[in-house]
């Protein structure tokens, strides 16, 4: 599983820290979509923006956004407090789509308090 997320943005950075997914879900990879890796640039290419949400890639499928939170909450391990809430709030993909909006609101806010750029001005 390759989970590409925004570096800059601190919520986005704890998620991944405290994630803990399945067994199932293979190795995970956590990639910051601010680095030169040349993935960035593929998914860029076939036309995913990092302003819009997180990417995550198994089994050859790629999940954006709140199909991407969902598809981790499936995953997650409930070995925690943390995973056990992102589970059950993220496993519903209808609740996923309705609440991803409000988190890219409070990411844009966050990197503009702290004057980052988004992708598309970087």
């Amino acid at each position: 599983m390759l989970i590409i997320y925004d570096g800059a943005c601190p919520f986005c950075s704890a998620y991944t820290k405290h994630v803990r997914l399945l067994q199932s879900a293979g190795p995970v990879e956590l990639l910051n979509a601010r680095n030169t890796d040349t993935r960035i640039a593929h998914y860029r290419d076939l036309g995913y923006d990092f302003d819009e949400g997180m990417l995550v890639v198994l089994h050859d499928q790629i999940y954006a956004g709140a199909d991407a939170i969902h598809v981790l909450a499936l995953h997650t391990s409930g070995i925690n407090f943390f995973n056990r809430v992102h589970a059950l709030i993220f496993s519903s993909a209808r609740f996923a789509k309705y609440i991803y909006p409000f988190l890219k609101f409070g990411r844009r806010i966050t990197l503009l308090i702290r004057r980052t750029p988004l992708f598309k001005n970087s």
